[in-house]
């Protein structure tokens, strides 16, 4: 079986990279396993200080694999609910990580690819990257994502792209708040190791607690309660009449039946 997710260990920094290229990175149910579980585990580790999150290929990564998606258009409420919670565990995974975690985002990023970015602490991307919160052409909603988006771009703007889907340049992702930098790609590098550097000079401690401290005084009361209500909303919206004609004429290459013809 294909690599889906490489792991580099060098010193206190762990780098994960999406390894699946051929489908510009995008999720399916192994590489969901495997990315939380890897996580679980450095999280646990205490020779990792920091974490880069980022991909292999032209794409950081394009949202859900098609063949995943035609999977579960056919799956049943139940399935697809417990499909989410995957997911959602792997967001929730990402964003309380106890460890200061870093996106490269190198290329392009759409729906769960966009909530990895938000997930990270910090998220330095290039100027060609395109940022999309597409779930709405196919008759969904970013819903398992979605506390992380609106707690990056705040609910104004997530009303706004959650509802149009409409694709966005890393300058508005920057503007938005979704990115902390955006720099040249020859640049890239040398501006996550700069993150990395002065990560190292904070304390372990505080540096790992930062994330804790602003979640404490920002939290949702009931985050379970949170991933459980939204992996129970896109699970209907999958097998819902429209969720199931947006995901058919995603996979059929056709408008959807609610486009003007």
């Amino acid at each position: 079986m294909p690599i889906a997710l490489r792991v580099h260990r060098d010193g206190p920094l762990a780098r994960l990279c999406l390894a699946r290229p051929g489908v510009r990175n995008a999720f399916d149910a192994a590489l969901i396993a495997e990315l939380t579980a890897t996580l679980e585990a450095l999280g646990g580790d205490p020779g990792v200080r920091m974490v880069v999150l980022e991909g292999e290929g032209p794409a950081f990564s394009a949202g859900a694999d098609l063949n995943w998606m035609r999977a579960m258009a056919a799956a049943s409420e139940e399935e697809n609910r417990q499909d989410s919670l995957a997911l959602a565990r792997l967001m929730r995974t990402l964003d309380e990580l106890p460890k200061p975690t870093i996106a490269r985002v190198h290329g392009d990023a759409y729906g769960g690819g966009v909530g990895l970015v938000a997930c990270c602490d910090i998220a330095i991307g290039v100027p060609t990257a395109r940022f999309g919160l597409t779930e709405s052409r196919l008759g969904l909603l970013p819903a398992v994502i979605s506390p992380y988006v609106i707690a990056a771009i705040g609910a104004r703007q997530a009303r706004r792209y959650f509802a149009s889907a409409e694709v966005f340049d890393a300058a508005e992702a920057l503007r938005l708040g979704l990115l902390h930098q955006v720099v040249e790609p020859g640049q890239l590098d040398a501006a996550v190791q700069r993150q990395v550097d002065l990560l190292l000079k904070a304390g372990p401690a505080a540096s790992a607690g930062a994330k804790a401290l602003v979640r404490a005084v920002t939290a949702h009361a009931d985050a379970a309660r949170h991933d459980a209500d939204n992996a129970a909303l896109i699970a209907r919206l999958r097998v819902s009449p429209e969720g199931q004609e947006g995901i058919a004429a995603f996979l059929e290459k056709r408008p959807p039946n609610w486009m003007p013809r």
